[in-house]
């Protein structure tokens, strides 16, 4: 494989560093101002590839100067990375600026910046500019490469910075990133999706797809594992449609046996798997794999064939569930989970039942269920037959019920096993358990030490709680 990297690409990075030193002397000198170090607060709406990027945001961040906080109202800067799948994501964000702008009164030199999908819509931009004029910097999912540049500019400037892209060629890495933990990290492999389902904004808002040259992520992934990390997520709207686009075109299946290839990386995970090219090559490579986790996830979004059609998703109840076969027969112990969408428009009862009969199926180990929102600027936003919410609510709530028996009925099975875990953190409720991560993405708490964390152990599953597991650790 030949590396490629543009050479405005590596022009842009170097660019970017400059920008970073002139970034952190405005830190300093508001350090001086307020006469402590500056906190910043980076908060993160939606999927991994946005806690990725957030990843990004932070490490700039505490490069040019500032600590991290959880806490937004102890923060001297506050940056929301925003989604926009459903509308009820845009609802939480403008609320909580109410909250940010009765902060910014008190301490005026506090800093707000927004990111993200949400960013790309031109509707979003608009109600901001009128009733959020108190918001410091804007932009979307483009040039979060130049979040430096846009600091700058911020800090240079007394009114909002608006900076939002409407597609890039560019992809540049290789800018610090702060890791939300030291032994797992998610990798950009490709951004941007093409599919263009019927509900979907994310192609509007994200672009088309770009895959990063393989060579790339490989080098990225060896000074992870040179840092600690033992887990890396392969990232992608569709992982499946990795290198198509490159120079030199080349599988996904492929790129994963080059990862696998990288000593002292012991797991590897991907999401998210579009089922309509789900290939046979990549069902070979994860049955004979040790390093692969035996967990995929494979969006259905619907059962029945009418629906999956007006979706825009190319593919059959009957060609997933053969697909789904397939995948069993090869690896009769993995995990498959899904997403599930009720209440697309003209989704009859009837309909739902289709989607219920794939469900019991295939056995779900879980499964998102979403009721469809109405995203404007996508093709089903304006369809006909928007369906009654009581119609919605009946459908969803019969098929959340199912979902969740058949899911407790896949967890079950796994008593009194022994399996790998992954300890990840001490368990939320009790200091005394460690939170551990099976390879079929399951969890397992267990009595065990902190110094555990970041470690492969074997774990006794002694009892299901339906969706996690609680154990101890074996030898």
């Amino acid at each position: 494989m030949t590396q490629y990297r543009s050479t405005n690409d590596e022009q842009e990075l170097a660019l970017q560093k400059e920008y970073m030193k002139k970034a952190a002397s405005y830190v300093a000198d508001l350090e001086v101002e307020i006469g402590h170090k500056p906190l910043c607060c980076v908060t993160t709406f939606g999927c991994q590839m946005n806690a990725r990027d957030s990843e990004k945001l932070l490490g700039i961040l505490t490069q040019i100067g500032y600590e991290p906080t959880d806490h937004e109202e102890e923060a001297d800067f506050v940056i929301y990375n925003t989604c926009t799948v459903r509308d009820n994501a845009n609802q939480r964000v403008y609320g909580r600026l109410g909250f940010l702008n009765s902060l910014k009164r008190k301490k005026p030199h506090l800093k707000i910046a927004l990111c993200g999908c949400m960013m790309q819509e031109s509707s979003v931009i608009e109600k901001i500019k009128k009733s959020y004029r108190f918001v410091d910097l804007i932009f979307g999912t483009h040039n979060i490469f130049k979040f430096a540049e846009l600091l700058v500019t911020m800090f240079e400037n007394h009114e909002m910075i608006i900076d939002i892209w409407q597609e890039t060629e560019q992809i540049v890495e290789d800018l610090p990133v702060n890791r939300k933990y030291p032994y797992k990290s998610g990798i950009n492999i490709m951004f941007g999706c093409n599919n263009f389902c019927s509900y979907c904004i994310v192609p509007y808002v994200r672009g088309r797809e770009r895959s990063r040259e393989p060579k790339d992520i490989i080098k990225e992934i060896e000074r992870l594992v040179a840092d600690g990390v033992v887990e890396v997520m392969l990232l992608g709207q569709n992982v499946n449609s990795y290198g198509k686009n490159l120079a030199n075109p080349i599988t996904f299946a492929q790129l994963l046996k080059e990862v696998e290839q990288i000593e002292g990386l012991k797991r590897i995970r991907f999401m998210t798997s579009h089922p309509k090219d789900l290939s046979e090559e990549l069902i070979e490579v994860m049955k004979h794999s040790d390093k692969i986790c035996r967990h995929l996830h494979l969006p259905v979004q619907a059962g029945s064939d009418r629906i999956l059609q007006a979706m825009n998703r190319r593919y059959t109840k009957e060609q997933y569930l053969a697909l789904v076969d397939k995948i069993k027969t090869a690896m009769p112990d993995i995990a498959i989970t899904t997403d599930i969408i009720v209440g697309f428009p003209g989704e009859t009862l009837e309909d739902v039942e289709e989607t219920i009969d794939v469900v019991r199926k295939v056995q779900y180990d879980n499964a998102f269920t979403f009721i469809y929102s109405k995203r404007t600027g996508t093709p089903a936003a304006s369809m006909e037959n928007q369906v009654p919410e009581e119609v919605v609510k009946e459908g969803f709530d019969k098929l959340l019920k199912v979902v969740q028996d058949t899911a407790r009925d896949r967890a079950a099975r796994l008593q009194g096993q022994v399996m790998e875990a992954l300890v990840e953190e001490v368990n939320e409720q009790d200091e005394s358990l460690m939170t551990g991560r099976l390879s079929n993405n399951m969890l397992v708490h267990f009595p065990a030490d902190r110094s555990m964390i970041g470690q492969l152990i074997k774990v006794s599953l002694d009892t299901c709680h339906g969706f996690y597991y609680t154990g101890h650790v074996v030898g």
